[in-house]
């Protein structure tokens, strides 16, 4: 099975627009000794399970849509590669595309790959490829970032001559997986506000400072502060005692001899 994916990015230089292609990556291997899968789902509710590195093998026919699944875990990043041998006696051109879905049936993008290919009558086979984003371990309800759990491939075909409906098809696919574990905590290198204010190295422990001898005990350190609540509560009390005592004096009545 030859499913090869080119990666290419863009870049604009000053004089215009220029294609800048990246180095073909490896196609996905099946691991050895996987079992291959020999059917396919025709809906989400009967998608055929597989595992990374296990090869699928299916024969069905042209306008048949077919479904698999498959676990995420969070940190990794999934590749579908696909291939589907079309017969000779076609009429007219054809457009396939590879779809992946999450566990919510939200459509999650590609990256990379040839997802949704056109080919000629005369071609033989045409190759689709998919790189979905790294499974992440959170995400804001509103995004649609991918989150852990089962996925759903779906190949299809979506324009064709009528007449070349029903004709039979080979399919292979084969999913890969790359990644352990969550990459969302990274690790701190260097501080993110540098320090311009650094301090004096320091080579040994610093000496202590002498004590100073107390000669004068009557400094005014037993007296509360000016503003402390002790002074002004014991202030407001003898005003209290002060205006208590004048008003019993000028309210009570004199004494008859």
């Amino acid at each position: 099975m030859r499913t090869p994916i080119i990666r290419g990015g863009a870049a604009l230089a000053a004089v215009g627009l220029t294609l800048l292609a990246t180095p073909a990556t490896a196609a996905p291997t099946p691991s050895p000794g996987a079992t291959p899968v020999t059917r396919a789902g025709t809906s989400f509710l009967t998608a055929t399970g597989i595992t990374a590195g296990q090869p699928v093998r299916v024969d069905a026919s042209t306008g048949d849509f077919l479904y698999w699944s498959f676990p995420a875990s969070a940190g990794q990043r999934h590749e579908i590669a696909a291939t589907v041998s079309l017969p000779k006696a076609r009429s007219g051109a054809s457009t396939w595309t590879v779809e992946v879905f999450d566990g919510l049936r939200r459509r999650q993008a590609c990256t990379a790959g040839a997802q949704t290919p056109t080919v000629a009558a005369s071609a033989g086979s045409v190759a689709l490829g998919c790189t979905l984003r790294q499974v992440r371990s959170w995400a804001e309800p509103w995004s649609a970032d991918p989150l852990p759990g089962t996925y759903y491939v779906r190949l299809s075909v979506t324009e064709l001559p009528e007449a070349d409906l029903g004709q039979p098809v080979d399919v292979e696919l084969l999913l890969s997986a790359q990644g352990e574990g969550s990459r969302d905590d990274g690790e701190l290198k260097a501080p993110l506000v540098p320090n311009t204010r650094a301090g004096a190295v320091l080579t040994g422990d610093p000496a202590a400072a002498p004590a100073e001898a107390d000669d004068d005990w009557f400094d005014g350190d037993w007296l509360p502060a000016l503003g402390s609540r002790w002074a002004w509560s014991t202030v407001g009390g003898a005003l209290a005692a002060v205006a208590g005592v004048v008003g019993f004096a000028l309210t009570r009545r004199p004494r008859r001899p």
